[in-house]
């Protein structure tokens, strides 16, 4: 009886040490739980998807097999949300399929006149032909070998022929308050861009504390015009202060205002878009003319190159598998822009955006893309009218990888992790450490409430995984890239 009753007690202790935590009455009695380990790809991906800080937003992922195309992992993949910068993608590598990767664009001078002793009797027509990429030294050298023709005096008109493009300067949906920012520039076919980053139609703003603390902070304009005036109301604090500097152009004009503080051992620099690039245009190569000794005696203004005028001189571009590398890693609008009414131009014999939007949707059919499901408004994404599903993204993403010139759009993505900008690009500071770091080739993509992270994956095996993450309506865009980032990383290694 007695070994009965031990037997029974024994049992009963048992019981309640390996039993799983349970309730009695408004008791829980605590005991360890075995961890969780999750084994499957779409264990992990909901585990992350599960953050908080998503809650309230409208997530699409979609990921699927680089290889077969077979979609692997998905949530509301055809759902239609909005893809910021992702839009990108679908104008360079459309870019590239119908206009190839060795295109360059062209500036021109031409001349209805004829050189006389050294003067040029007759006008002189500064064509563009949607050269984002066009630098201050570009016009220069253009004058430079006007020179060594013997030109030293111009008895006429200077004349800007912008009319490669229409006269649209901004895409449907830029919002009025964007177009004196950098991301928000003019899009002329006769252009220019203040430095190497290519923002065309922009002006580089360059502050240097004073040496006596109180008074303004030294302003620096790249390329140096006369078309901007700037009201300079900053500060030079001391050391340690905190640097606050404010820049706004006033709608449509050129009047700029800097405000704020700049401590005495730092500088700043910012980006401010002119309201016409083809002015700009214009004065740079006034400048060149003067800087060269060259006389002018007429005007300048704007009109069409006329058909009996003659081809003087002719700058090129790079090719277009090299500008699409800073529009690329670094999510340059303008040439994104540029590229849509460019395609439309030579393909459409219209270089507006309508036509280029057209030549993209008719491309991306070839790809098995139907763009009825999809709203293309621009070619940068900064339209928050656009709209493409995840789904669409990653099957356009897997289906390129077949094209000649798939190396060139690959390399233009930006690299995970990797210091060197133009390389790492956007994702420079994103998944920095193993195993992520160099193995995600993505394109980036941000407008307010929106974040977005699309591309390849490359594993230690030496599978590939595409995917399409983009999240919408989050307060705060910049807080939810490691999500993003997560998700990349479990790709990598899953």
């Amino acid at each position: 009886m007695e070994k009965k009753f031990l037997w029974i007690f024994t049992v009963l202790v048992m019981m309640v040490v390996t039993v799983k935590p349970m309730t009695i009455g408004q008791q829980e009695i605590q005991v360890d739980a075995e961890p969780v380990v999750l084994n499957s790809l779409d264990e992990k991906i909901e585990e992350v998807l599960k953050n908080p800080i998503l809650d309230g937003a409208l997530t699409s992922v979609s990921i699927r097999s680089a290889k077969t195309g077979e979609l692997v992992y998905e949530k509301m993949g055809d759902v239609n949300v909005r893809p910021a910068s992702n839009m990108k993608i679908l104008t360079a590598a459309v870019a590239l399929k119908v206009l190839g990767e060795d295109y360059r664009f062209s500036t021109e001078i031409w001349t209805d006149g004829v050189i006389v002793e050294n003067v040029l009797q007759g006008n002189l027509y500064v064509k563009g032909k949607g050269n984002p990429t066009l630098l201050k030294e570009d016009l220069s050298e253009l004058v430079i070998q006007l020179k060594k023709r013997g030109v030293t005096v111009i008895k006429g008109n200077i004349i800007g022929d912008d009319t490669w493009y229409d006269s649209e300067r901004y895409s449907k949906d830029l919002s009025w308050s964007d177009e004196g920012e950098y991301y928000g520039a003019a899009v002329s076919a006769l252009t220019i861009s203040p430095n190497k980053d290519y923002d065309a139609g922009t002006v580089m703003i360059d502050l240097q504390p004073s040496s006596k603390i109180g008074n303004p902070a030294r302003v620096k304009i790249s390329p140096f015009t006369s078309l901007v005036s700037i009201t300079n109301e900053t500060k030079t604090v001391k050391k340690g202060e905190k640097k606050e500097i404010n820049i706004k152009r006033r709608h449509d004009s050129n009047s700029i205002k800097i405000e704020g503080a700049l401590p005495v051992n730092l500088s700043s620099r910012s980006w401010i878009a002119v309201t016409d690039p083809s002015q700009l245009v214009m004065d740079q190569f006034k400048q060149a003319l003067l800087e060269q000794g060259i006389l002018f005696l007429g005007k300048t203004h704007f009109d069409t190159t006329p058909s009996k005028a003659t081809l003087v001189l002719k700058h090129q571009s790079m090719p277009l598998k090299e500008m699409i590398v800073p529009m690329m890693k670094l999510s340059n609008n303008s040439i994104a822009e540029v590229l849509v009414k460019e395609m439309g131009r030579v393909h459409k014999g219209e270089g507006s955006w309508k036509k280029g939007i057209e030549v993209i949707e008719e491309s991306i059919k070839d790809f098995g893309v139907n763009p009825n499901n999809l709203l293309i408004r621009d070619g940068s994404g900064i339209s928050h009218v656009n709209l493409v599903t995840g789904n669409a993204l990653s099957h356009f993403l897997v289906a390129i990888q077949n094209e000649q010139w798939f190396p060139s759009f690959e390399y233009s993505l930006p690299v995970s992790g990797n210091p060197d900008r133009m390389i790492g690009g956007t994702l420079r500071k994103r998944m920095k450490n193993d195993p992520a770091k160099g193995n995600i080739r993505a394109k980036t993509g941000t407008i307010t409430s929106v974040s977005t992270l699309s591309g390849y994956a490359n594993r230690s095996n030496g599978d590939k995984y595409v995917f399409s993450i983009i999240i919408n309506n989050v307060k705060d865009e910049e807080k939810v890239t490691f999500i993003q980032d997560e998700i990349a990383t479990i790709l990598v290694n899953p």
